[in-house]
């Protein structure tokens, strides 16, 4: 992590640099004499010293621009991204199984006779839940 924020700080500073470096550069003929064909230059360091060096200086920033962004580029894949489900627990929720399904998935060779048994037991047990009181129907009343 700190070879992350070393990189990141030595980019900035050289971003900054070669900005500086290509905007002190002066283009051929820029100068307001060059255009009239004055021979003269009023650069800060002579005529052909600067140059040299300004080039110099600006290709140096370049390679240890792309260098770095090289390097910041590596190190940005190679950190493995956290989701936020990867810090919880891993749960596996099991749904609960009524006993008459346990019941019909432990018989696997049944007769049809023995099928129409459990599915009569299957539904007297669901009448006798949606019906717990065990309340009698009322009697049908007969009509004259």
């Amino acid at each position: 992590m700190l070879l992350f924020y070393a990189i990141t700080t030595l980019h900035v500073i050289v971003c900054f640099i070669l900005v500086l470096v290509v905007l002190l550069q002066s283009g051929k003929g820029a100068d307001l004499a060059g255009a009239f064909g004055g021979g003269s230059t009023q650069t800060a360091f002579g005529s052909r010293g600067p140059a040299s060096f300004l080039s110099k200086l600006t290709t140096i920033a370049a390679i240890i621009f792309m260098l770095t962004s090289i390097g910041l580029s590596l190190i940005s894949t190679q950190k493995a991204s956290k989701s936020v489900l990867e810090g919880t627990a891993e749960e596996t929720v099991v749904p609960e199984s009524s006993a008459a399904d346990e019941e019909v998935s432990d018989d696997t060779d049944l007769t049809p006779e023995q099928i129409r048994r459990k599915v009569e037991e299957l539904e007297s047990k669901r009448q006798e839940q949606s019906d717990p009181e065990g309340s009698i129907p009322a009697p049908e009343s007969e009509s004259p």
